[in-house]
């Protein structure tokens, strides 16, 4: 599998998992809460939140464009302090945030 499919893989593991857990909104964030400067918008939403809205758009656009994938990443301990944070038990999330980490880490 190539390194596009094998992230929007993982895209729906993620989404598939957040929905699961409750972790899904219906509502979306205001404009003003998504235009953070701060990283992970940490300042205005959720980890969950940004997540949702701002990460998984973002890399579906880039397998979809087959753009360059990110030089790089490092969402894992984000993932384990929000999990950690919001009380799921769920290891399976920050399982699948690794997998995305590793991936990025090792492209060319």
């Amino acid at each position: 599998m190539d390194q596009h499919a094998t992230l929007y893989q993982l895209l729906l593991e993620i989404e598939a998992e957040m929905r699961a857990r409750s972790l899904w909104s219906a509502t979306q964030p205001s404009a003003a809460a998504l235009h953070s400067s701060q990283p992970f918008c940490i300042d205005t939403l959720s980890f969950w939140e940004w997540t949702q809205w701002l990460m998984l758009p973002r890399f579906e656009q880039i397998v979809e464009l087959k753009q360059r994938l990110p030089q790089g990443s490092n969402i894992t301990p984000m993932a384990e302090e929000a999990a950690q944070n919001t009380k799921i038990k769920s290891d399976k999330l920050v399982e699948y945030f690794s997998a995305l980490d590793q991936l990025l880490s090792t492209q060319n």
